[in-house]
């Protein structure tokens, strides 16, 4: 008898990734921003994208993920980068829950590759890093701050005690550490394989800004693209098919 296995989930991911590198080298610039919880690389994401002039991805992954798995938004933020780790990788006896947690992961990770591959734009968090790895075009960012002063800042932000930040702090990090451990099959940690690390408590948000579009602009005069060309490529990519929908923070 012909047993005939089915690629898993990641391997088929990363086989598409590894096809289509050739063909990438001559797509768009695009930046993926893994965040430290509370050194405020959301908006450090925000400032990048008016700086530039290219979309910022990130709850909108979500709605567009949801449209192509045939599920709600609701249900897709449920299984969303936080709460999927929190609730579902420790939890190996759900194996129905666990089962429609990857479908949603698969649609969220192939919008993630999709915008990666056609126009320049800045995806935060969601592995995206870890996903395109192989394009040679990506610019992998970590914005970090040291752990007090991540406390300090969500603390100011929500007002909370100080032991309460400490709380806060330590949870959705341990969430957003065990979200890529558990969809790289633990390959990847937060801060492997980064381009560029910014400590937001020393360089501040516009100072991060600087460093990171500086590396864009190397990377596009590599290329031989003016930046304008490049804004005006992503700006006529995303209006076909921009989604409003609420962002994440911190």
């Amino acid at each position: 008898m012909r047993i005939i296995t089915r690629p898993s989930i990641k391997s088929r991911l990363e086989a598409r990734a590894t096809g289509e590198d050739v063909d990438r080298a001559g797509q768009p610039v695009v930046i993926t921003i893994a965040r430290d919880f509370g050194a405020e690389g959301h908006e450090v994401g925000k400032m990048l994208s008016s700086e530039l002039g290219i979309p910022l991805y990130d709850n909108e992954i979500l709605v567009r993920s949801a449209m192509r798995a045939g599920e709600s938004v609701d249900k897709m933020a449920a299984y969303d980068e936080q709460l999927a780790a929190e609730f579902m990788a420790f939890m190996p006896d759900r194996v129905d829950a666990r089962t429609v947690a990857d479908k949603l992961w698969e649609a969220m990770a192939r919008v993630i590759v999709d915008l990666g591959a056609t126009e320049s734009c800045i995806i935060e968090g969601r592995l995206s890093d870890y996903l395109l790895r192989t394009n040679p075009n990506h610019i992998a960012v970590l914005v970090t701050a040291p752990f007090e002063d991540r406390v300090e800042i969500v603390s100011r932000k929500r007002n909370l005690t100080h032991a309460k930040g400490v709380k806060l702090v330590r949870k959705m990090q341990r969430a957003r550490e065990s979200f890529y451990k558990r969809y790289s099959a633990g390959k990847w940690r937060m801060d492997m394989g980064k381009d560029i690390v910014v400590n937001r408590a020393k360089l501040g948000r516009q100072g991060c800004v600087d460093v990171i579009a500086a590396a864009y602009r190397a990377k596009l005069r590599e290329l031989g693209i003016y930046e304008e060309e490049a804004a005006t490529a992503a700006a006529e990519a995303a209006s076909y098919t921009t989604l409003h929908v609420p962002a994440s923070v911190e």
